[in-house]
């Protein structure tokens, strides 16, 4: 009965699906479940930290020039920290972690995102079992939940003005 309850409260999210970045201007970016990381990752390139009026702060571009959501911006924040995480591969590597917002079923939700050049990968954020965890059920059979949900909010707020 316990774990029933707890089922009943998260959401079925699919291993693949599309999310918002309001922070970085960014919607329907291609997502993947990754639950063998825990801090989420995103493709990024420029990476570097700087000083701004005395300030530590990380400066970076999101995605590259390739990627059809570029949009040629760079974003600069002093919500970071520095982290090492072990890579797919096994090796350790000191990565910065900003603190974002993310958008899935309608909801936004507090992000950490790993900065990470990913260009030749097939999705440009992974998110890890850190924003998973009590929130969601990963099915790996289903893919673009929360971008279908999305899609069909649009489709009930436009609705009457085309009957019309």
């Amino acid at each position: 009965m316990l774990l029933e309850n707890t089922m009943k409260s998260k959401i079925i999210i699919g291993h693949k699906d599309f999310a918002d970045f309001p922070e970085f201007n960014i919607e329907n970016i291609k997502i993947k479940m990754d639950t063998g990381a825990y801090t989420s990752s995103i493709h990024c390139h420029d990476i570097e930290e700087c000083l701004v009026d005395g300030n530590k702060m990380i400066k970076f571009d999101l995605l590259d020039p390739g990627h059809e959501l570029y949009n040629n911006e760079s974003f600069k924040t002093h919500r970071y920290k520095e982290k090492k995480i072990k890579n797919s591969f096994g090796a350790t590597e000191k990565r910065f972690i900003i603190f974002s917002t993310i958008i899935l079923f309608g909801k936004q939700y507090p992000i950490e995102l790993s900065l990470s050049e990913r260009g030749d990968m097939k999705f440009p954020v992974l998110i890890g079992r850190k924003l998973l965890k009590g929130k969601f059920i990963v099915d790996s059979a289903k893919y673009d939940l929360s971008y279908k949900a999305k899609l069909k909010e649009q489709k009930i707020i436009l609705t009457p003005l085309t009957e019309k």
